[in-house]
């Protein structure tokens, strides 16, 4: 009886935010280590969530990542991966296998999971959604001068028409983290940065990035030491003490973005915690980061 009680408060709990969160846009950033987990539970974990929030009335929109992925199937065509300040080096060839790794291999898959377990969806290659610049790098080392990173886009651009076509008809919209240059070639564009822009573009309430860490850490090896709460003020701060460094800052940088542009909460949550999203959303005491104005 205890058991069922427990379970009725936890119910309980989460009714003041369905109430509240009730035809709002979630954009979702699916990312990490856990999506290649062996344990199917761990891998469905977010699927999950994402059928919830559907059946709660709250739309979700999913951009994924897919690095490591891209890196096996690098190897495997003998290239090596090379990242400069958080960015994948991506050339003529490495490009390719980017393209066919997030939006022929993990998105169908993304989406196929999401309806096995009775929710909507529907894949779109970030080439259809969006459009972006190339992105060049500063060198830290020698102001003035810019680093060639190679098919490397920056977003500049979300093409929110068919997106709110399927959030009106009742489908999710899962995206990969590709985009069409201003030359017409396919570019490479950081899945955090993607988000934040598909998040602002949508006027999209809240924005969760899920990877495999449980948030942001003042001690990257000491998970407690973690930052439960983060204004925008403050991020400045943290890159020059070296605690929002090499891929964490993309990451940071979006969620400012998306915060200075109107979206009231920026979560950061580790994947590999059952519902992570759920307890983020719908729990009076969440969990990881959260970043606010």
């Amino acid at each position: 009886m205890q058991d069922l009680i427990a379970k009725a408060a936890t119910l309980l709990e989460a009714l003041p935010y369905i109430q509240k969160f009730s035809g709002a846009t979630f954009v979702v950033k699916y990312g990490g280590s856990f999506m290649d987990s062996p344990d199917p539970s761990v891998r469905n974990g977010v699927a999950r969530d994402v059928v919830f929030l559907e059946a709660v009335e709250i739309d979700p929109v999913v951009v994924h990542g897919g690095g490591k992925a891209i890196t096996r199937a690098m190897e495997k065509a003998g290239l090596a991966a090379n990242f400069i300040q958080g960015m994948r080096v991506t050339d003529e060839a490495s490009v390719k296998i980017v393209d066919d790794v997030l939006s022929r291999e993990i998105n169908p898959e993304i989406v196929a999971t999401i309806q096995s377990l009775g929710g909507q969806a529907v894949g779109f290659a970030g080439t259809e959604i969006f459009k972006c610049r190339k992105l060049w790098l500063d060198d830290k080392e020698q102001p003035g001068r810019k680093i060639d990173i190679g098919y490397v886009g920056e977003v500049v651009g979300v093409n929110t028409a068919p997106l709110l076509e399927c959030i009106w008809s009742g489908f999710t919209p899962v995206i990969s983290p590709t985009a069409r240059g201003e030359d017409g070639k396919i570019y490479n564009c950081n899945a955090d940065v993607a988000a934040a822009q598909v998040a602002i573009a949508l006027k999209a309430k809240r924005l969760v990035f899920m990877s495999d860490v449980p948030g942001l850490m003042r001690d990257p090896k000491d998970p407690d030491t973690i930052i439960p709460h983060l204004q925008t003020s403050e991020v400045d701060g943290l890159k020059a003490a070296g605690i929002v460094d090499k891929g964490m800052i993309p990451k940071v940088d979006s969620a400012v973005a998306a915060i200075k542009a109107g979206v009231e909460k920026v979560s950061f949550v580790d994947g590999r915690i059952p519902h992570a999203v759920l307890l983020e959303i719908f729990t009076d005491e969440g969990l990881g980061t959260e970043v606010v104005l």
